[in-house]
């Protein structure tokens, strides 16, 4: 347990005059102007000359290993063709000793405005038998040469261009890394996550997660709070130990919890996957509406048996097809949880959330990321994608997070996206589906509210400057400070 704290001359949001703030036992104890003087003898204090103090931000859905991992990767993000990667392959290669038995991974291509088709013939050209693996920034499809076939132990494919069920099975194999490699590579972006303010992560990793959780809090991790969602395949793992969502794993030291059931229910917009009810511009035959991953007849006795267990349920979906069977699969199951993406809705499903009482799960950055993709792929439909504004205004519950590494584990980059609807510049993209400030900060702090109220978890960001008074850009803002239950993950005071 960390020792009593009191932080003077703090701010709270908006407020002119400042307190002191008492932290102990890993709890706000009091919140007042005396507080200080009145904490006892030997109390630690911290002036923070005026800092801004709110609850601690939390991701609401990472795949935190895959994040860890992109942050090691060949950064392809920037190709603006298929052509355009391969010449970012070629210049890592030419600057990179391959070990032997390895791949080159690259992360991040967006190929929905590409005016080339990514192959493997192209990559093989230029990579000959180095075996190449191009993950797409949605995490839904990956780009092969002929050798990272091989080496992913698969004996030929007809173009390279691995989507959705062709695909998911392969990212254990893209993704091995030792042990130690990997939990080395989280705990850093861990510490960077503690250094903009975040406490807690829900952490989808498509793999038994408890398992490497527990090795790593074994092992002194401590910058967050996670809680650990939970896949169909490894669901009686978690049944057999009689764990229900929010229930502390015993031995993680109060860090490690149990999160939801997670399930994808269809593709993704950028990979042309996304269930929709509308086909997407010029494709035709059985995917033309995308993919349907789970069809209810399997989605709704899963959730029905994981509510039964004390599981609420997180289920992708993105297409406003898939959605709509989503809602309609909690209804029929009486599950509890929440709509992950809820990227593309028809009107009548906005109601259906707050009736439901679903949580929409989203991630701003998203709709900053795939403006241009939308507005092709969904032409004519984005005025309810990313419907933001459309959602709060009815009451829904809204989650922020990042879907790191599909964009990057920042909560000020979500809030700023949710708030700004842009990013370098560019007009606003349907502005009317922004989020005030203070809808998005609600959305970004885990149910806590933004005035530190006693008895909540010292939890908490120090920010240099106010959100709702400053100029500063909200995607840089400054964090001075991050403490988890009353003790300092990140501190530049």
């Amino acid at each position: 347990m960390s020792r009593p704290l009191v932080l003077t001359r703090a701010r709270l949001l908006g407020a002119a005059r400042t307190v002191d703030v008492l932290l102990r036992d890993g709890r706000v104890h009091a919140v007042g102007p005396d507080v200080a003087r009145t904490a006892g003898a030997g109390v630690e204090q911290v002036d923070l000359d005026g800092r801004t103090v709110v609850p601690g931000l939390w991701d609401q859905h990472t795949h935190l290993t895959q994040w860890a991992l992109a942050r090691q990767r060949l950064d392809v993000s920037a190709a603006t063709s298929a052509a355009h990667a391969v010449r970012l392959v070629t210049d890592r290669l030419a600057a990179t000793v391959m070990l032997p038995g390895t791949a080159l991974v690259g992360y991040g291509f967006r190929d929905g405005l590409w005016p080339d088709e990514p192959t493997s013939a192209l990559l093989d050209e230029a990579v000959g038998d180095t075996p190449v693996i191009l993950v797409s920034a949605d995490l839904h499809c990956a780009w092969f040469s002929t050798a990272g076939l091989r080496y992913a132990g698969v004996p030929a494919h007809p173009t390279g261009l691995l989507r959705e069920s062709e695909w998911l099975p392969l990212t254990a194999v893209v993704d091995q890394v030792p042990d130690e490699v990997a939990d080395a590579w989280v705990a850093d972006a861990a510490r960077a996550a503690a250094r903009r303010g975040v406490v807690g992560v829900v952490d989808y990793e498509i793999t038994e997660n408890l398992g490497p959780w527990r090795r790593r809090t074994a092992g002194g991790f401590d910058s967050l709070r996670v809680r650990a969602g939970v896949w169909e395949p490894f669901l009686d793992r978690v049944l057999a130990e009689e764990l229900r969502t929010g229930d502390v794993v015993v031995g993680t030291g109060g860090l490690l919890q149990q999160g939801p059931l997670k399930v994808v229910t269809d593709g993704s917009l950028n990979t042309r996957t996304a269930y929709c009810h509308d086909p997407y511009p010029g494709l035709s035959g059985p995917d033309a509406h995308g993919v349907l991953s789970v069809p209810p007849e399997h989605l709704v006795p899963l959730m029905t048996h994981a509510h039964r267990k004390g599981l609420t349920c997180a289920i992708h979906a993105i297409g406003d097809h898939a959605n709509t069977l989503a809602l309609d699969a909690f209804e029929a199951s009486g599950a509890r949880g929440s709509v992950e993406h809820a990227q593309l809705l028809v009107d009548d499903d906005v109601a259906r959330f707050v009736a439901l009482d679903v949580v929409a799960s989203v991630q701003p950055e998203h709709a900053v990321d795939d403006r241009d993709v939308a507005d092709r792929h969904w032409a004519g439909r984005t005025h309810r994608a990313f419907p933001f504004a459309t959602l709060a205004a009815a009451g829904v519950r809204l989650a922020l997070g990042s879907d790191a590494p599909v964009s990057p584990l920042d909560p000020w980059i979500a809030v700023a996206a949710a708030v700004e609807r842009t990013r370098d510049g560019r007009e606003p993209w349907h502005p009317e589906q922004r989020l005030d400030l203070l809808t998005a900060l609600r959305a970004s702090t885990d149910g806590q509210p933004l005035t530190l109220a006693v008895g909540a978890p010292a939890d908490l960001a120090v920010l240099d400057v106010d959100p709702l008074s400053t100029s500063t850009g909200l995607r840089e803002l400054p964090v001075a400070g991050t403490l988890l239950a009353g003790r300092w993950t990140h501190r530049e005071l």
